[in-house]
């Protein structure tokens, strides 16, 4: 098959769906080498992470022709392309299509990996809101096939644009190749020492962006509520300068938490999956997740997770996590207080959780998952 794909992101995006689309398009190169590979983006930048996609002779990046807008190329013009290039089906991995494919009869599946745009408005400008919520609207309902990344964002999808339950397959999103090598403490401290790192002994670790959504200012308060003699110090690894951002470091200087919440830049994801797999404990207690990579990345490194009851993270944490209201911070308070006082039970949250993560979010299984999906689209 000629598979075509929306690959802005892939790349484009350095962080979430670029590193989704690269992570699927490479499996599906690495599994399946008999397909071809059309990858069209409003621009190919020659960068590290995308040069094995612009090198390999399975894929041809296809640019819109000059003079022509990138962004009117790909919501209009892209499945007349798509079809030049001989296209037998169309991915859209970051939850929109371009207009026409049924018409030139080009079968085609999207990915959505969330509805945050319509959970929390408060984040997201009108004019944004309206054009996400236009997009995938639209995917949603003249895709052959949505694939939700998680099953809390398929009962989201059916509940937001009315689509049939047995349109939506839900295949998980696989992690970046790295995090499924196990990494020992030793090795940890080693890597995190190399990159001049600067991290307590035991500490507690969030990981993620700095809004409301992601509640940071929930694990705060739940640290703080921690008893004197067991307050291990949180770690927090994440972007944002915003209003929220500023809301959470006056919590800190106001309850005198200066010491024990540590703000910490992390260069790269080698040394990421080193701090994993050092803390003592991960928190996040987001109150909306499409899947909850941060939580998954957690338990592949071995550490356990206390993470929300709600949306799609149960769903992430599986056996390795202690649930708990994000809005209740004594409640997330209590789950960290038992990680910090009982070993065994973090060692046999540590152990299941890595298991479970090891085989739900299996790249290799997750691929062929996909590819059922595509060769049931195309018949």
């Amino acid at each position: 098959m000629i598979l075509a794909y929306d690959a802005k992101r892939l790349f484009l995006n350095h962080t979430g769906l670029g590193n989704y689309s690269r992570t699927v398009v490479g499996g599906l190169m690495s599994l399946f080498p008999d397909n071809r590979y059309l990858l069209l983006t409003p621009r190919s930048p020659r960068e590290s992470q995308t040069e094995p996609f612009l090198q390999s002779p399975l894929c041809t990046a296809v640019v819109p022709p000059r003079g022509v807008p990138g962004s009117l190329w790909r919501s209009c013009l892209q499945s007349r392309d798509a079809l030049a290039g001989g296209a037998d089906l169309f991915h859209g991995l970051s939850g929109e299509i371009p207009t026409g494919l049924r018409r030139r009869g080009i079968p085609s599946v999207v990915t959505i990996h969330d509805v945050a745009f319509r959970k929390f408005k408060e984040m997201y400008k009108p004019a944004d809101r309206f054009i996400y919520n236009l997009k995938a609207g639209f995917a949603a309902r003249q895709a052959d096939r949505v694939i939700a990344i998680s099953r809390a964002t398929k009962r989201d999808v059916m509940a937001c644009y009315g689509i049939a339950e047995e349109k939506i397959s839900v295949v998980y999103q696989p992690l970046q190749p790295l995090y499924y090598a196990p990494i020992s403490r030793e090795q940890a401290s080693e890597r995190i020492a190399r990159a001049g790192l600067e991290l307590p002994e035991r500490f507690l670790l969030y990981v993620g962006s700095v809004n409301s959504r992601k509640n940071l200012l929930g694990a705060v308060r739940a640290v703080g509520l921690l008893p004197a003699d067991c307050r291990v110090p949180l770690v927090i690894v994440g972007g944002g300068k915003g209003r929220y951002r500023r809301q959470v470091e006056q919590y800190i200087d106001s309850h005198g938490l200066q010491s024990v919440c540590l703000w910490r830049g992390v260069p790269d994801n080698r040394v990421l999956q080193a701090v994993y797999a050092r803390a003592r404990a991960f928190i996040y207690p987001s109150f909306y997740e499409g899947f909850g990579l941060p939580v998954a990345e957690a338990l592949l490194c071995g550490c356990p997770v206390v993470t929300s009851n709600l949306s799609s993270l149960p769903e992430a944490a599986g056996p390795g996590g202690l649930l708990a209201d994000p809005a209740n911070p004594q409640e997330m308070a209590d789950c960290l207080l038992r990680l910090i006082t009982d070993d065994d039970l973090c060692r046999s949250l540590a152990r299941a959780g890595r298991d479970y993560a090891l085989t739900t979010f299996d790249p290799a299984r997750l691929t062929r998952q996909l590819m059922d999906v595509y060769r049931a689209v195309v018949g």
